[in-house]
């Protein structure tokens, strides 16, 4: 008989793991963000070797296949350009993306939309101390980390367009420069310092 139940596991072993799959990606689709979360953070701080290379691998493929640097409707990011405005949800939406792209290793994916965020304040005045300063010095922060995350991609070798990664890089310079200039013309306090920084010293 033990010898029977051996041959019967040996014949067929793969039902245990199709049911170990089946309710892994029932936990996937049933889960809620904040607990989806915890747990790749969980799994990634483990240190099991291999295991962030692999979750950034994944999310680099599935943004290729969304397609992920395009956000469509990119001109609305500000409520209105007078003494109100305030960032739209858009905006939030787009800085998102660009987090999620630069996060993953697609550091030049991101840029274009760092750009938009960065264009999108030409024209718009704001207080020092309001929502918009606020949002400001994140899309700043957002620059510094996403041009380390170039940096990264160059040096891995994942750049297969260099076309497109140095005109993803000119048109963010352009947009810091042009913003400056602006924010110049009405004596305002330049919100992208770290970013024009990072752009500085930096060639590709």
């Amino acid at each position: 008989m033990p010898a029977a139940e051996t041959s019967l596991r040996s014949t067929n072993p793969r039902p245990v793991l199709g049911h170990v799959n089946l309710m892994v990606d029932t936990l996937i689709a049933n889960a809620n963000l904040d607990d989806l979360r915890a747990i790749v953070r969980s799994m990634v701080a483990s240190g099991t070797p291999g295991v962030a290379a692999a979750l950034t691998s994944a999310a680099r493929n599935r943004l290729q296949q969304t397609n992920a640097r395009h956000l469509s409707g990119s001109h609305n990011l500000f409520t209105s350009y007078g003494p109100n405005a305030a960032p739209t949800q858009q905006l939030h939406e787009l800085l998102k993306r660009a987090r999620a792209l630069y996060g993953s290793g697609m550091g030049f994916a991101s840029l274009g939309l760092l750009a938009s965020g960065v264009r999108s304040t030409i024209g718009l005045q704001w207080d020092c101390e309001g929502d918009v300063a606020e949002v400001l010095a994140v899309i700043d922060a957002d620059i510094a980390q996403a041009i380390q995350s170039c940096k990264e991609e160059l040096e891995a070798g994942r750049v297969e367009e260099y076309t497109f990664a140095r005109k993803a890089l000119s048109e963010l310079r352009n947009a810091v420069d042009a913003s400056y200039e602006d924010v110049e013309g009405w004596g305002g306090e330049f919100p992208f310092e770290r970013g024009i920084s990072s752009l500085a010293y930096w060639k590709l």
